[in-house]
C-alpha cells in the first residue's frame, strides 16, 4: 500500500451497500472488506431499512436505480429515520449526470460517485465522510 493511501485509514468503519445488482454488492463488499471495513448489504430499499437499524453503519452506499423503492426514495426514508438521519449517504450511479447529483442532494445525499469507484476514491470518500477524519 502506498504512503498516500495509508493516511486514509478506514479499518473498522461500518459500511452499508444497498444495490439491487448482486455483482455490485459482491464487488463493493469484497473491496471494502479488503480495506478493513465491516460490510452489510441489502438488495432493495425495504430490506435496507431494517438492516440499517440493526447494523448502524458509519456510511451508506446507495444505488439510485432500483425497482420498487429507488435510491432517492430510500435516501428520503433514511433521512427521516431517527437512527440514520445523520449517517452519510453516497449515491451510486451508472452516470455522473448533473441531474442525478442535484436530485440526490435534494433528497439529502452527502455525495455522489459513479459505480464502481476505484479503491483510492472509495478509501478517501469513506475517510472524509466518517468520524475517522475527526479522530485523526
Amino acid at each position: 500500500m502506498s504512503n498516500e493511501l495509508e493516511q486514509f485509514d478506514i479499518s473498522g468503519v461500518k459500511i452499508a451497500v444497498i444495490d439491487d445488482a448482486k455483482t455490485i454488492r459482491m464487488m463493493m463488499s469484497h473491496t471494502l472488506r479488503g480495506m478493513g471495513c465491516e460490510v452489510e448489504c441489502a438488495e432493495d430499499g425495504y430490506k435496507a431499512l431494517g438492516m440499517l437499524r440493526r447494523f448502524k453503519p458509519d456510511l451508506i452506499f446507495l444505488d439510485i436505480t432500483m425497482p420498487e423503492l429507488d435510491g432517492y426514495q430510500t435516501c428520503t426514508l433514511i433521512r427521516n429515520a431517527e437512527e440514520t438521519r445523520y449517517t452519510p449517504v453516497v449515491m451510486l450511479s451508472s452516470s455522473d449526470g448533473i441531474f442525478d447529483i442535484a436530485k440526490g442532494q435534494a433528497r439529502g445525499a452527502t455525495a455522489h460517485v459513479t459505480k464502481i469507484p476505484p479503491e483510492s476514491v472509495l478509501r478517501e470518500l469513506i475517510y472524509n465522510h466518517t468520524n475517522r477524519k475527526a479522530a485523526a
